[in-house]
């Protein structure tokens, strides 16, 4: 007898599948089907159990797309790893029902969970080789306390970079290598208080990360709303607010893309009162249908903040972010940067600077786009054909998609629904500051292949009510 035909107890009367995952479910939340456990093949259980194999099959895969097993070719089934609880915790923009706002581990994989590139294709040999070309060149004089703005030659490939991909008019001594987009955020927002200022301008609905950072910064955050243009720049005016955080090219979360009338009032509106524009372009790389449309800080530097990040295209755990401000933050920001950490880690600038300069940057986003795009169309094909009645929203772009759901369905009930089965949703909801408007979750599909995300839209189906 193996040790699962002991843990299961079949009711041959009923469904067979439903019935042993329910069971392995059980045996894997109680711990008597321990992390890491090897869990027998489909054709040695079905015969120990003395059912179909196409039922222990089904059982399997209802498993793998809640993320309680993992599934390799040559490696068999395991049991996963335990799950990470959700963080829950308050935030200063909380609802008006009080409810805790809850806040995915940013480590969580989940099927679904947006915000995630596939780390698996991170471009390990030609990093390598940018790495080493880079130790082998870097001066002596390189590799100590250097310029808290960045290692030059990096912030040079940068500038070149944005200026042909993105449209962007940014000098080399104009960037600021970051620590990722976060610290960008976090260095804006400690400059326009020392400018005391004390309010920004956010979309909504708009990332709760992102307010986190301006809040930790001591920046209160006023929502603007956003349609199928993007955010009305009527709402600044109406605000008196001094600064608006934008993500023009691919609005987060709804996709949309800033229209070019909203474009140009957005502009007007910041020459006309002197107002900052922070230009979030989180993931302008991935536009899977036309070219993506130029960034807003090639229209007006002197009054556009410009963040990127190769997080999205690249890997978030080499934490390179890169930030341009106009001219009378540049002080503030260069001073806040140097206490913060005194410039970064040098050898990873290099490294990054050689894989621009040699094309290699370029190749990759060339090669993962054609992925994400397939997946992309993979997972809009699956939500037509398993949950007709919602409908997708944005544009063919990023690495997530929103999917509007009917009148009176409770998203973050669902989110929460999902998130107990393995599955990583964002509801709409919990990305607005004010309550209301239509129901929605957030799907990323980037770190997924095409199956995996068809059993994971299968697996949400079942519990749309």
């Amino acid at each position: 007898m193996s040790v699962l035909e002991a843990l299961v107890a079949l009711d041959r009367t009923r469904p067979l599948a439903a019935q042993l995952t329910a069971e392995l479910r059980e045996a894997i939340a109680t711990g008597r089907l321990a992390p890491g456990t090897r869990l027998p093949s489909s054709r040695d259980l079905a015969a120990d159990l003395r059912v179909s194999r196409g039922v222990v099959v089904e059982a399997y895969e209802q498993l793998v797309a809640e993320g309680r097993v993992v599934a390799r070719r040559g490696a068999g089934t395991t049991v996963a790893g335990v799950p990470e609880i959700p963080v829950i915790r308050g935030d200063s923009t909380r609802h008006a029902d009080d409810t805790p706002e809850l806040v995915p581990d940013h480590r969580d994989r989940r099927v679904l969970r947006p915000g995630v590139p596939d780390l698996s294709r991170f471009p390990r040999g030609w990093w390598v080789r940018a790495y080493e070309r880079a130790v082998r060149g870097v001066r002596d004089d390189e590799l100590g306390y250097g310029d808290p703005a960045g290692a030059p030659r990096l912030r040079g490939e940068l500038a070149g970079y944005l200026g042909r991909v993105r449209g962007a008019r940014i000098a080399p001594d104009h960037l600021v290598v970051t620590t990722g987009a976060a610290q960008a955020f976090g260095l804006l927002a400690a400059a326009l208080r020392a400018d005391g200022h004390d309010a920004v301008g956010v979309e909504e609905p708009g990332s709760v990360g992102v307010r986190d950072e301006l809040h930790g910064h001591g920046l209160r955050t006023v929502p603007l709303p956003v349609d199928a243009d993007g955010l009305d720049p009527a709402a600044l005016d109406r605000a008196g607010l001094p600064a608006v955080l934008v993500t023009p090219a691919h609005q987060f979360p709804t996709g949309v893309v800033l229209s070019p009338a909203r474009r140009s009032a957005l502009l007007a509106w910041a020459r006309r009162t002197g107002g900052l524009i922070v230009e979030d372009d989180y993931d302008a790389e991935f536009r899977y249908d036309r070219d993506p449309v130029g960034c807003l800080q090639g229209l007006a530097p002197e009054h556009v903040a410009y963040v990127g990040s190769a997080s999205k295209g690249l890997a978030p755990g080499l934490r390179l972010g890169w930030l341009a401000v106009p001219p009378r933050l540049r002080a503030a920001v260069l001073a806040g940067k140097e206490i913060a950490d005194l410039g970064g880690p040098v050898l990873e600038q290099l490294a990054f600077a050689e894989l621009l300069a040699a094309g290699g940057y370029d190749r990759h986003l060339r090669r993962v786009r054609r992925v994400y795009r397939a997946r992309r169309d993979a997972l809009v094909d699956q939500l037509r054909r398993h949950l007709p009645a919602a409908r997708v929203s944005g544009v063919a772009a990023g690495l997530h998609l929103v999917v509007e759901l009917p009148d009176g369905v409770d998203d973050e009930a669902l989110a929460r629904a999902a998130y107990a089965v393995g599955l990583g949703p964002l509801p709409l909801r919990r990305l607005r500051i004010v309550p209301g408007g239509p129901p929605g979750l957030v799907l990323g599909y980037a770190a997924h292949t095409p199956d995996e995300l068809s059993r994971a839209v299968r697996a949400l189906a079942a519990l749309v009510p």
